[in-house]
């Protein structure tokens, strides 16, 4: 029997949380859903933060802040996370302008 493995562990933006979970949300502007829905199904799947380095992805650590990591949805929109172990925690919608 497999067992299934949580690796999002928690959400900071409950819209994203929602949209993960019911793959709508009003709280995410709706253009971005698909992308982001993208992003988290990889994210989900992950073993590493490294495993969201996929061409388009942007993929990187921020600096100045301990173990986040980004990527970019749109020009301005990055969703961001940190790393615990083998799970995503903290999950973000973060406007960067």
């Amino acid at each position: 029997m497999l067992q299934s493995q949580v690796v999002i562990r928690s959400f900071r933006n409950k819209g994203l949380g929602e949209l993960f979970y019911t793959g709508h949300s009003r709280r995410v502007s709706p253009n971005q859903h698909v992308r982001i829905l993208r992003m988290l199904d990889v994210l989900e799947n992950a073993t590493a933060p490294e495993d969201m380095n996929l061409p388009g992805f942007f993929f990187h650590r921020l600096h100045g802040r301990s173990e986040r990591y980004s990527v970019r949805v749109t020009g301005n929109w990055r969703l961001t996370f940190g790393w615990d172990e083998a799970d995503a925690t903290d999950v973000d919608l973060e406007d960067y302008h």
